[in-house]
């Protein structure tokens, strides 16, 4: 659906200051599939109360984690989230998409903010973190960015398997930085190229595989490169060891405290080391002493901040995931470090049973040797992915994401029950060929 003026005048005077002949050439980049012919399949204009009803109808129409046998993750992770989460950010004090530049009126919303980026810090074992960024996949492409300003460089390796829509969303930043590209390495740090911004791994990666970064430090200090180490499933950092010695630590945070929400609004992290704060994307938040002496909190390094000096701004970031930062921060605040630890350890638990479980039927196998709340398998010859995951959904069985043709993707949360996991078994041996 495209919009111009309505008069014929007002049109071509538009398209005339912008340099374009027909309205199309501002979709260029959309695929034509994407667009619609005639009206949207949408019923014409009813009153509110029918509204309701068919908003309604559709919203039934959803197949939701919680009325089924849950197994999906791949970057989006069902979790609970405590009742108290949801009460605390609906107090009216947290109501706002005001952004804190005042501090004298906004000291509660600065202080969580302060207080995100402490947890996130620690977690990561980083010495600085900003203020939250869109999601995992536009902090990644951030830290690519980063790191190519502080090393004057335009290339970008991808180490090992990194979430496919992660990638999408770098080419896309890349894509208007003249002479940026990005390369795979295929987990092989002899791939790393001289002149290369940033090696970026991922861990789990896209599989559900945790790595070690002895390897890939000592290639990036050979090289002169930076490492970013992405994490998709933030819980994970509550068992394995923290990525400390990354140059920058990114990825998604939804896991604590935010709901799935169909894709989103979720929320993106981003860490690094202090000497590098300055290039850092996005808000940081401070604290200080006031006139009396008082604590208090305040947004600092603000001229490196498109609202003051767009043009030497670190990023494009015009606002943040404020209230999911708020969930989070609530949620990590409710676990602490014990239970932090403890619901890695339920997760893992959860999948290492799920993992026995399938690997027991037939022709399944395992792919990975190790794992963390997600793994992999391989279906039997002649099953398709894709159609064994439509087949078990057909049963109200949410079975994993099909991460090409023979292999899908399972993960386990502390969501995961027994009940649960013998369910997608037997759901397995009735669909499978």
């Amino acid at each position: 659906m495209r919009y111009l003026p309505q008069t014929k005048a007002a049109r071509k005077e538009m398209m005339d200051a912008i340099g374009i002949d027909h309205v199309d050439e501002l979709f260029v980049q959309v695929p034509k599939k994407a667009f619609v012919d005639g009206k949207c399949d949408l019923p014409d204009h009813k009153g509110e109360l029918e509204i309701e009803r068919i908003m309604t109808s559709y919203a039934n129409e959803n197949n939701h984690a919680q009325q089924n046998r849950f197994f999906l993750g791949a970057g989006v992770y069902y979790h609970h989230i405590p009742a108290s989460v949801d009460y605390i950010i609906q107090r009216s004090e947290f109501l706002t998409a005001y952004t804190p530049y005042q501090p004298e009126i906004a000291q509660g919303t600065l202080q969580y903010l302060f207080e995100f980026q402490t947890f996130i810090a620690q977690i990561t074992g980083q010495e600085v973190a900003n203020a939250s960024l869109y999601d995992g996949a536009t902090s990644m492409a951030e830290a690519a960015l980063m790191a190519m300003r502080i090393t004057k460089r335009s290339k970008v390796c991808l180490g090992n398997n990194i979430h496919p829509q992660y990638n999408e969303v770098l080419e896309t930043y890349l894509r208007n930085n003249e002479g940026a590209e990005s390369y795979e390495a295929n987990e092989s740090t002899d791939a790393v190229q001289d002149d290369t911004a940033c090696v970026i791994i991922q861990s789990p990666d896209f599989f559900g595989k945790p790595h070690v970064y002895d390897a890939w430090r000592k290639i990036c200090d050979e090289k002169g490169a930076l490492l970013v180490v992405v994490i998709n499933e933030i819980v994970s950092l509550g068992m394995l060891p923290p990525p400390a010695d990354a140059d920058i630590v990114c990825g998604e945070a939804q896991s604590i405290g935010v709901p799935m929400g169909f894709g989103g609004p979720h929320l993106g992290f981003f860490a690094c080391r202090q000497k590098y704060i300055r290039q850092m994307p996005g808000r940081v938040c401070g604290e200080t002493v006031d006139a009396d002496g008082n604590r208090g909190f305040v947004l600092t390094l603000s001229t490196r901040e498109q609202h003051i000096r767009r043009e030497k701004a670190t990023s494009n970031i015009c606002t943040n995931q404020g209230l999911c930062a708020l969930a989070f921060t609530v949620h990590m605040s409710l676990l602490g470090e014990d239970g932090f630890k403890q619901l890695a350890t339920l997760n893992h638990e959860a999948a290492c049973k799920l993992a026995d479980a399938v690997e027991s039927i037939k022709g399944v196998k395992l792919v990975n040797d190790t794992f963390f709340n997600e793994f992999a398998i391989e279906l039997p010859e002649g099953n398709n992915a894709n159609d064994v995951v439509q087949a078990l959904a057909d049963k109200n069985i949410i079975a994993g994401y099909p991460a090409n043709e023979n292999t899908i993707l399972l993960t386990a949360t502390e969501i995961v029950t027994d009940n649960g996991i013998n369910a997608l078994v037997e759901g397995f041996k009735e669909v499978l060929k």
